[in-house]
């Protein structure tokens, strides 16, 4: 068990905070969208409420990306969001910045540069290599203790993430504590355990399919979207060209593996009924049986809604990741809206965060017991892996 904020006497110091406030940004750098900011807020109110100074690292895009921007937007809506004072410098791990953090005063904040400007932030190390790096280095000359609070970010092993627990008494913030708590022990969740897998990733989705029936993780897979699709193709379903096209530009090398699971767990592994397609503006459903038509697919019909809605019902838990058609145009929306709000009956419904809860959040859906903050870290925990950043913070309590 990883050591949480409760274990934390913070009054009077300094403690670096690794945050995911990594965002979608409007086409001048402004935030479209400030869930990841909100999620942290209990953390870092926490912290300023028992008298710490709080200096926060975090990132926001990838090298040469549209959105590797600074944080200086992030730093704004927290001071907005904080009842504490904010602050931004547009460094990291310099003398300037360190001179910043060994100034704060109690009770207030620094955010520091995106850390992904830092090149090595761009790699993987294991925890030892990553406490000898510069930005792990030379924080730790001016913090007293880490607290991780990144879970969004915690499957990867990069300095921020793994280094500062070999240095610096460290702690799991209130997200990762929560996502930890509704995530980690996914065996022990109650049965039937039903993954519904949807969405475009249609390559990793399959992997997941095969993880999680092999391990017997998961007692049935749902699938919908091009994931749906693409278990039709597998299965020998003529669907049509415009969305076969999509399926294989999507599976990559993964049909012949999706074939293979159809084959192993014939009973295990549900497949969509019918689809809608659009024709002359207007969403037109069709049965397998009337396939090919001419149009793509773009969700799956009332008869699969129908269908998995009955799983739900009988469900003990329900893991979503993926929806299920072009929700963004609401005539295909249908599939995503009614599928998700079915699993609420199940008797504990999560979210795998990403995509999946942007999609819940502009459909306007709730309900479910646990909506996660972290797409590959959540869809990690849901198959059982360890995740680095939790190795570490395990590993020096």
């Amino acid at each position: 068990m990883i050591r949480t904020l409760d274990d934390l006497d913070a009054s009077g110091t300094a403690v670096g905070v690794r945050v995911d406030i990594n965002s979608p940004l409007t086409d001048d750098g402004q935030l479209a969208d400030d869930a990841r900011l909100r999620a942290h807020v209990d953390t870092l109110s926490e912290l300023t409420e028992r008298n710490a100074r709080v200096a926060v690292l975090a990132h926001q895009g990838r090298p040469a990306g549209d959105e590797f921007m600074p944080l200086s937007a992030h730093a704004r809506r927290l001071d907005e969001l904080l009842d504490a004072p904010v602050e931004y410098i547009d460094a990291t791990f310099c003398k300037a910045a360190r001179d910043r953090i060994e100034a704060l005063e109690n009770g207030s904040v620094l955010v520091l540069e995106n850390t992904r400007f830092y090149s090595e932030e761009n790699m993987s190390f294991d925890p030892a290599s990553a406490a000898e790096t510069h930005l792990v280095d030379r924080l730790s000359m001016v913090l007293d203790v880490f607290v991780n609070d990144a879970f969004a970010a915690a499957h990867r092993s990069q300095p921020s993430i793994v280094g500062f627990a070999e240095r610096l008494p460290s702690f799991g913030g209130r997200v990762m504590e929560r996502e930890l708590e509704a995530l980690g022990e996914i065996r022990e969740r109650p049965s039937p355990r039903v993954y519904v897998l949807g969405g475009a990733k249609v390559d990793d989705s399959i992997e997941i399919a095969e993880t999680v029936l092999q391990s017997g993780i998961a007692d049935t897979v749902l699938t919908t979207g091009v994931v749906g699709n693409a278990f039709l193709h597998a299965s020998g379903v003529s669907l049509g060209a415009e969305t076969a096209s999509v399926v294989t530009s999507r599976a990559r090398d993964r049909l012949d593996l999706a074939a293979d699971l159809l084959e192993r767990y014939p009973e295990r592994i549900q497949t969509p009924v019918d689809v809608a397609v659009e024709r002359d503006g207007e969403r037109v459903e069709h049965s397998i049986e009337s396939l090919p038509v001419e149009q793509p697919a773009l969700d799956v019909g009332q008869e699969t809604i129908d269908a998995y809605t009955e799983v739900f019902e009988a469900a003990g838990t329900v893991v979503l990741n993926g929806p299920a058609g072009v929700f963004e145009d609401e005539r295909f929306a249908v599939g995503t809206t009614e599928l998700y709000s079915g699993a609420t009956d199940a008797g504990f419904s999560i979210v795998g965060g990403g995509d999946t809860a942007a999609a819940l959040r502009q459909l306007g859906l709730s309900g479910f017991d646990h909506v996660s903050t972290g797409g590959g870290a959540a869809l990690a925990l849901l198959t059982g892996e360890q995740l680095p950043a939790v190795t570490a913070l395990d590993s020096k309590t």
